[in-house]
């Protein structure tokens, strides 16, 4: 019996149901770039922290809300089928209903609209734009007419959401202007970020397939796959030498290198394994390199402040 089936020992509109609705294992892929930008601020002068906070806040509304709504979604649209081998999906599993997960969706991306109208009040009209792009592309990943994820956009919106949108934008807040170095740094975030969808999307290949759920990986292939994945991770240990030598960072920035090992392992077993298990911790241990790696980058970036 693969994960989609095996029905964990969780009520049926528990809390713990809700819980995994949630997957808090990815909740670090919003939280980190908002890191990223804060330091990005900091290391040129003063913070409003209420602003990073705000901007945490709803990074993580805007990332239950798209969780949420892909568990919902790709339900009804016949993608969580019992061949699935990723987490468990609570709608497909029977744990929530659909009408009670897309009252959970639109929760959270109200508590989203929450933070943002204090954002915008703090960073002006470019947070207007930021903000209903964001809750958009969270919806459109898997819902609306034209859903993301079906056609091979995936890849591409999470890059730049979860890169130069999300620290970009958290330094503007944060700090009322932002720089080169705040992109520079917002490409890791974006590409490991990015590399946690690729061995989803690796991992369900078959199934994704036999549902058209055209993702890159299905469009292109798992030999693609893998490579992209081992490109996004080479992108992101490229950033902090790039900062400390072309823009003077921090050397200690240099210390988010010491993910390098663990990337060069992750690409190994993205290309020799296809077990669902075996990937699913592959998944895990990407989201855990992004917390390292932008957390020591972060720590980096703060130790240069002026």
């Amino acid at each position: 019996m693969n994960q989609a089936t095996a029905k964990p020992d969780v009520g049926v509109g528990s809390a713990r149901a809700w819980l995994l609705a949630t997957r808090p294992q990815t909740l670090l892929v919003g939280a980190v770039p908002v890191l990223l930008g804060a330091a990005c601020a900091f290391r040129i002068g003063a913070v409003r922290w209420p602003a990073v906070f705000a901007a945490l806040f709803g990074a993580i509304s805007i990332q239950i809300g798209t969780n949420l709504a892909n568990d919902v979604f790709d339900h009804e649209k016949g993608a969580d089928t019992e061949e699935r081998i990723g987490p468990l999906r609570v709608t497909q599993a029977g744990l929530l209903s659909a009408r009670e997960v897309r009252s959970g969706m639109i929760t959270a991306f109200a508590f989203a609209t929450l933070a943002g109208a204090y954002l915008v009040a703090v960073g002006g009209l470019p947070i207007v734009l930021i903000g209903l792009a964001s809750i958009a592309s969270g919806i459109a990943y898997t819902g609306g007419p034209y859903p993301l994820g079906y056609h091979g956009l995936g890849d591409l919106f999470v890059m730049i959401f979860f890169g130069p949108v999300a620290v970009c934008g958290t330094m503007l807040v944060a700090h009322g202007s932002v720089d080169a170095v705040a992109f520079v740094a917002s490409l890791a975030a974006g590409a490991i970020a990015t590399a946690v969808l690729v061995v989803n999307n690796v991992r369900d290949i078959t199934t994704d397939a036999k549902t058209n759920k055209r993702t890159l990986a299905v469009r292109l292939g798992r030999g693609f796959g893998v490579v992209e994945y081992g490109v996004l991770l080479a992108v992101a240990e490229m950033v902090p030498i790039c900062l400390v030598f072309g823009f003077h960072v921090h050397p200690f920035a240099l210390a988010s290198l010491v993910t390098l090992p663990l990337a060069i392992l992750l690409v190994r077993t993205l290309h020799r394994e296809r077990a669902g298990e075996i990937l699913n911790r592959a998944l895990a241990s990407t989201a855990r390199l992004l917390l390292i790696h932008g957390g020591l980058l972060s720590l980096g970036l703060a130790l240069g402040a002026r």
